[in-house]
């Protein structure tokens, strides 16, 4: 008999009827990619495991004000929150987030991919680093729809939200990132596999 798990809205209903456990389960469920997408803007490992703690502690506390209405979007909100707390951060430090890897943090490693032979990781690694380093050169806002888009897997209607600009908006730094990503291959002769 297959049981089939409780979506985010049964989860947190359960959580406020005291199931420690249904909050642990939403945890589990969402903490990788969140916690991503905050490492992604503030490069800094122990920040954003403070950040990330924070936002799950606005989180509890929302959810125990009976103050969340987001129908059944858990996720969105929460990324919501996590952006907004590391604007908050930047603001406060007068920084912007810059996107770039550590030697104790890959996006790569986070992110599933199939099983592939020695020869093709190492290709595929190679490329992403090409990648990473073009997305690196974007100017800010186009980075930011980037990281948005394809490592936090945002729609552009949530992207839009999230930064406080139109969909039109969203989708031209999109255009113009990708266009300059392509400017910049050419320029340097980068080989993409």
């Amino acid at each position: 008999m297959k049981v089939t798990p409780l979506n985010d809205q049964q989860l947190i209903a359960s959580y406020l009827e005291g199931n420690e456990q249904a909050f642990e389960e939403l945890l589990n469920r969402h903490q990788q990619k969140i916690y991503t997408s905050i490492y992604l803007f503030v490069k800094d490992q122990s920040l954003a495991e403070d950040i990330f703690q924070e936002v799950f502690i606005k989180i509890i506390d929302t959810l125990r004000k009976g103050k969340y209405n987001h129908e059944g979007k858990f996720l969105q909100w929460a990324m919501r929150i996590s952006y907004n707390m590391c604007v908050d951060y930047f603001r406060r430090n007068k920084r912007r987030p810059h996107v770039s890897t550590t030697d104790t943090f890959d996006i790569f490693d986070v992110l599933q991919a199939p099983e592939y032979n020695a020869e093709q990781t190492i290709i595929r690694s190679q490329t992403h680093e090409k990648i990473r380093a073009l997305v690196d050169m974007l100017p800010p806002e186009q980075r930011e729809v980037v990281i948005l888009r394809h490592y936090a897997d945002m729609s552009f209607k949530e992207i839009a939200k999230l930064t406080r600009v139109s969909i039109n908006t969203a989708l031209g730094r999109m255009r113009y990132a990708l266009i300059n990503i392509r400017k910049m291959v050419e320029e340097k002769e980068v080989i993409l596999q």
